[in-house]
């Protein structure tokens, strides 16, 4: 299954950092900001929580819920979570099942090694469950703001 802009976006349950197993269907009636990024604590990703975790309260206000998707477990995810002060759930995709649904599971190449990966992705998916953006290859630096700003224009 892939991805379709327009389309239901692919259903899942997958354990959270709140120790309960959480489905994309229970979010609905809210938009549902779902970014999939590679590994707790690392340079990158700490940024990306952090500036989503700055800007939560304005996501909110527009009625969206931010969650984080990784393969890590539920236990990196907590302490992710408790070090940086994460105000959203972050899920446990250890099997990349759900990476795969959404087509971010990647070949990746750093320093001349080839391994699997995710690839730092972000889907805005409206109230109804139905997928209206993504932005794939995501840089850090700004992503936060333009998907609060796209978030804004759904209005």
């Amino acid at each position: 299954m892939t991805t379709v802009i327009g389309k239901k976006a692919p259903e899942f349950t997958l354990p959270a950092s709140n120790g309960e197993r959480v489905a994309l269907a229970d979010f609905t009636g809210k938009h549902v900001v779902l970014y999939f990024y590679p590994k707790d604590m690392t340079p990158g990703c700490t940024t990306e929580a952090c500036d989503f975790r700055d800007q939560h309260e304005k996501f909110a206000a527009l009625d969206a819920v931010i969650l984080g998707i990784s393969p890590d477990p539920a236990e990196s995810h907590t302490k992710f979570i408790d070090k940086h002060g994460l105000p959203f759930l972050l899920l446990a995709d250890e099997n990349h099942e759900v990476a795969e649904l959404y087509d971010v599971w990647k070949l990746k190449k750093n320093f001349g090694k080839e391994y699997m990966g995710i690839e730092r992705s972000t889907f805005l998916i409206n109230k109804e469950g139905v997928l209206v953006k993504e932005w794939r290859k995501v840089k850090v630096k700004g992503h936060v703001e333009e998907a609060l700003e796209f978030l804004k224009e759904q209005r």
